[in-house]
């Protein structure tokens, strides 16, 4: 099923994995890229040697193309070179304007994805040289860029954009999923919940367990509360005991929030974690780990078992040609 998006990052499928910091590493990154879609590495929360380290372990498992994240909403010029530097061919910015870093990834030979949350953002992309828009809707798991959902949101940029090609991110869980982005002009699909439930997401069992467990009225839609290090940032989270202690005392700010700097988890990388930190329950922490940000998307609803992620793929793929079929009769 060969579409612009696949065309323009030589992949053979128009599945894209989310960089769910925390949940990706190389195993999941590789095994998307080898099942003919792309995966996505999360570098920008790591330090120079591990991002190293993370680029070279994901070639070391697979020969196709994948894809490495840099939030722009902290300094990412010394990762981007050494994301270059180790060869990296595909660069995918989130958050604030990647203007000043397009240039020098494109000079590298990079080709540049930049998610956005309205039209506008998206045109101002592709201005500065963005090669490939994803437009995220609101329903997204984890940090979520706008407030517009997926449905609007891609024809919209579709419509702004002209020729380049564009990724729809946020509601998208299954064949019917992409099938429906496709519909909407989309060259892909941008897919993160689905996979919390791989065999190589790297995430505590009780988060995954909170994930199978969910319907699609169990996440919430947050401006900042699960904030530690990144203010300002809207996320999406499944609904847990923090947020509703939080909104029980009345939604209080920052500084008079209940629980405010009680450490709830540990794990050997990361140490002591508190309450509302902005943390990825990983499989090595340990303590209360339904207090933490399981974040997800509202297709939590959709994922109802754990799989390889190729036989996601495959999955998706199948559902979705069947999708297209039954509706060309």
């Amino acid at each position: 099923m060969a579409t612009s998006v696949c065309e323009r990052l030589g992949i053979d499928l128009p599945i894209i994995l989310a960089p769910m910091g925390g949940a990706v590493g190389p195993e999941l990154a590789a095994a998307v890229s080898n099942s003919g879609g792309l995966g996505i590495l999360p570098v920008w929360c790591m330090d120079i040697d591990n991002t190293r380290a993370s680029i070279r372990a994901t070639k070391a498992l697979t020969s196709a193309p994948f894809a490495v994240n840099l939030n722009m909403d902290f300094p990412q010029e010394e990762l981007l070179e050494a994301c270059l530097e180790e060869g990296a061919t595909i660069i995918s910015f989130f958050w604030q304007d990647p203007a000043p870093l397009i240039g020098r990834a494109k000079d590298a030979g990079a080709i540049v994805m930049h998610t956005v949350g309205d039209a506008d953002a998206a045109k101002r992309a592709v201005d500065s040289g963005v090669d490939v828009i994803v437009a995220q809707g609101w329903e997204a798991g984890g940090h979520v860029r706008g407030m517009v959902a997926t449905m609007a949101l891609v024809p919209a940029v579709v419509d702004r954009v002209g020729d380049v090609p564009v990724v729809a991110a946020g509601g998208i869980a299954d064949g019917r999923g992409l099938a429906a982005a496709l519909a909407l002009g989309a060259g892909a699909g941008w897919i993160g919940t689905r996979f919390l439930a791989s065999e190589e997401a790297t995430i505590h069992p009780d988060y995954r367990k909170h994930v199978l467990e969910s319907s699609e009225n169990d996440t919430v839609y947050l401006t900042d509360l699960f904030d530690g290090g990144w203010p300002d940032a809207p996320h999406r989270v499944i609904r847990n005991s923090t947020v509703a202690a939080w909104e029980a005392a009345g939604r209080p700010r920052a500084g008079e929030r209940p629980g405010e700097g009680e450490v709830i988890a540990t794990s050997p990388s990361l140490g002591a974690m508190t309450r509302y930190g902005t943390y990825t329950p990983r499989a090595d922490f340990t303590g209360e780990i339904e207090a933490l940000s399981m974040w997800a998307g509202q297709t939590s609803a959709l994922v109802r078992r754990v799989q390889p992620a190729a036989e996601i793929v495959r999955e998706i793929m199948a559902e979705a040609r069947n999708v297209i079929t039954a509706l060309a009769v």
